[in-house]
């Protein structure tokens, strides 16, 4: 028994013992937003490419065919890190960055230790 509310992302996942409220197949393992919400059914958003557009679609599901999405979860825990790091340096009087830094290249360095020559071995017919 999930709770779903008007913008919650939930992921398709057809069941095929219920054949009520089933999508098409091609929106099997798609995520989706929650427009509408009824008894028995939600009203999901969906992207869907057709050539070179994107069509907005809208489905009726029932919720048998229906998962909350984990796709916002690492934004919702980077959000909450970020939070509690604000409060504790606005403790200290400081002030910080919560930016994402991508991963820098490697510093310049000169390998050392010694340098060893690898010649091929001449090619030889085993027959």
């Amino acid at each position: 028994m999930t709770n779903y509310k008007v913008g919650d992302y939930v992921d398709i996942k057809i069941d095929s013992a219920f054949h009520k409220g089933m999508p098409h197949k091609y929106y099997q393992g798609k995520t989706g937003h929650v427009f509408n919400v009824t008894a028995h059914a939600l009203g999901v958003q969906i992207n869907k490419q057709v050539r070179g557009r994107i069509i907005h679609k809208r489905l009726n599901v029932r919720i048998e065919h229906l998962r909350k999405s984990q796709c916002r979860e690492a934004f919702k825990e980077r959000v909450r890190k970020n939070d509690a790091a604000k409060v504790q340096a606005k403790k200290e009087g400081k002030k910080i960055s919560c930016k994402r830094i991508p991963v820098p290249p490697r510093e310049a360095h000169v390998a050392k230790g010694p340098i060893a020559f690898m010649n091929p071995l001449k090619f030889r017919e085993m027959y």
